[in-house]
């Protein structure tokens, strides 16, 4: 299966989003409309659907910290696997008979938001000629590059957004623990990319920020062309059928809810479209990036879409987060959308770990919501936020320090040894290891860092057990639990 339902990421938005304060858009707002209105840096009692929609934005406004490549002395990393969602895009849906929201996609280093950097990474990326691409990406942009957005073009927000996750990993893996030789190579630094310019521009930012005036001719970019990453596993019919059935969940969840139907009509009359046409728009895509940019809701002479419909689309969307972990079914699926990504950086881990070059100190991977919203739910992380604007997952392999010499155990010589490799798993900078199914039951006073072999265990074996089967070819070709 090549592509998945656009329906399915839109549906999924917004779950337990950590809220942050929007900035003021920068442009004179043409015509007096009335504006979405910043809510107040405070954590409200209950869930709200609109404070929480704040933080799916991601705005680039504030100083952000995190706990990357945090682990007792004496460790050492060997090495890292980022799994991100592209940063701040354009719509991929238009609201019927109304004006698009007026956004420009020229990247602008004087304009707010911006990044130090930004200019820098503008001159670097018009000399992208002397990488070496994939087909399929050689011929996308590399950074965004039109005054009035397309579809789906990632904003420079989005570019800021990334640049300042690279530097935060800079900081860590490259100034703190040198992860990267001064003269890296092209086999420990590995890029992949799906093939949109969003997710490609995404990883070149980001990467700019880790390591900026890197040196093209040593950089190698790969095409994956499924959003699952799952290069030649992609086959996968019980997959295909769990991710139906979720569909079919979602869509009885949805007609169920009178407010939810009445509120699509009412927005219907004041756009002019039937209700069925507009609910094919995805009104809320739209929507989002009007919030996102402090745009007021879009307009016509019957009147203005307002916050409050917004607020019930999303209040739905939460009560869908919720029954989707309740019936399962998502997790099901997703188990077997994010294991040929798992299997693949368990098996990159073990090969830095014997010492061979081919494993990646860095690797990146560029992706979408669908890519990193299912891992999340693979790895048993019931609670993780839907994947925000510029989301990241990020897995670090260390190695524990050798025992004393003379002491008495028989895998003192096995530098190789996988007793003393550990993993960390980490979500938008949160350490989130010891919430995930492989190791939230490990006693941590007695071994601060999940071992390793819990993850090469539930990647290998263990995942499997939800789907009464022992491997990934016989869950995905047996009939669905």
């Amino acid at each position: 299966m090549r592509s998945l339902s656009p329906l399915l990421p839109l549906l999924l938005l917004g779950v337990h989003l950590i809220p942050t304060t929007p900035v003021r858009d920068e442009k004179s707002p043409g015509k007096s409309r009335k504006r979405v209105n910043p809510v107040p840096h405070t954590e409200p009692a209950e869930p709200d659907p609109i404070y929480e929609a704040y933080a799916y934005c991601n705005i680039p406004n504030r100083t952000e910290q995190g706990w990357e490549g945090h682990c007792p002395a004496d460790y050492k990393l060997l090495s890292v696997h980022v799994m991100i969602r592209h940063g701040d895009r354009y719509p991929l849906y238009a609201i019927p008979k109304t004006r698009r929201p007026a956004i420009d996609c020229m990247l602008v280093p004087d304009r707010k938001p911006t990044h130090p950097q930004l200019a820098a990474f503008i001159t670097h990326m018009s000399r992208g000629g002397r990488g070496r691409w994939d087909t399929a990406l050689a011929s996308l942009p590399r950074v965004p590059n039109h005054s009035v957005c397309e579809m789906g073009e990632l904003t420079q927000t989005g570019v800021v957004q990334h640049l300042r996750n690279g530097q935060l990993l800079r900081n860590t893996y490259i100034k703190r623990h040198k992860l990267l030789p001064p003269d890296w190579s092209g086999q420990q630094l590995l890029v992949e990319s799906t093939g949109k310019s969003r997710t490609l521009q995404s990883g070149l930012a980001l990467l700019y920020g880790l390591l900026p005036d890197f040196d093209w001719a040593k950089l190698s970019v790969r095409h994956q062309w499924s959003t699952l990453f799952c290069d030649s596993s992609c086959d996968c019919p019980a997959r295909n059928q769990y991710l139906e059935e979720e569909q079919k969940r979602q869509y009885q969840l949805r007609v169920a809810d009178a407010q939810l139907d009445r509120t699509y009509a009412a927005m219907a009359r004041t756009v002019g479209v039937p209700p069925r046409q507009l609910r094919a728009a995805n009104p809320v895509d739209s929507l989002l990036c009007h919030l996102c940019h402090n745009l007021s809701f879009p307009c016509t002479p019957q009147g203005c879409l307002s916050a409050g419909q917004f607020g019930i689309i999303r209040r739905q969307q939460l009560e869908d987060e919720r029954d989707r972990r309740r019936r399962g079914l998502y997790r099901r699926y997703a188990l077997l959308a994010a294991h040929p990504f798992l299997n693949r950086t368990v098996a990159r881990m073990l090969r830095v770990a014997e010492g061979r070059r081919d494993g990646g100190l860095f690797a990146l991977s560029s992706a979408h919501d669908v890519t990193v919203a299912p891992l999340l739910s693979a790895l048993g992380l019931a609670g993780a936020r839907f994947p925000r604007f510029a989301a990241r997952v990020v897995f670090e392999l260390w190695r524990s320090p050798p025992p004393p010499r003379g002491a008495k155990d028989k895998d003192v010589d096995h530098d190789r040894d996988r007793k003393r490799l550990f993993v960390r798993v980490l979500y938008d900078g949160e350490d989130v290891t010891f919430q995930t199914a492989f190791c939230r039951d490990h006693d941590r006073h007695s071994q601060p860092l999940c071992p390793f072999n819990n993850f090469l265990s539930f990647v290998r074996k263990d995942m499997f057990s939800v789907l009464n089967a022992t491997s990934y070819h016989e869950a995905c070709h047996r009939r669905p639990v």
